[in-house]
């Protein structure tokens, strides 16, 4: 017996809202999903899966790929929207900087 299930139309563009913790989320996935390179993380290998043909990837270029775009997308917005601060970072060797520690 065939069953319905539901489907985005072809040509429908969805917004989503996006708030900090979901980006902060997102980036880290895209961390995640670089470190999958493994034996493969050289520059040709993530060049490709920035520059070939979707269908050409590999499952973790493909999922790389798809995260890099919703990032890309998000911060276009931010960028646009103009929902973002800027803040200065003091790098190693500043008068005031202070090492980073964990926990």
């Amino acid at each position: 017996m065939a069953i319905k299930v539901k489907e985005i139309k072809d040509d429908a563009v969805v917004s989503i809202k996006v708030n900090k913790s979901f980006y902060m989320m997102t980036k880290a996935l895209s961390f995640y999903l670089y470190q999958q390179f493994g034996e493969k993380n050289n520059e040709e290998y993530i060049k490709e899966a920035l520059t070939k043909s979707y269908i050409d990837l590999d499952d973790v270029q493909k999922s790389f790929y798809t995260v890099a775009l919703l990032l890309s997308e998000i911060e276009t917005q931010i960028k646009s929207e103009n929902l973002y601060n800027e803040k200065e970072i003091l790098q190693p060797g500043d008068e005031g900087y202070i090492l980073p520690t964990e926990g």
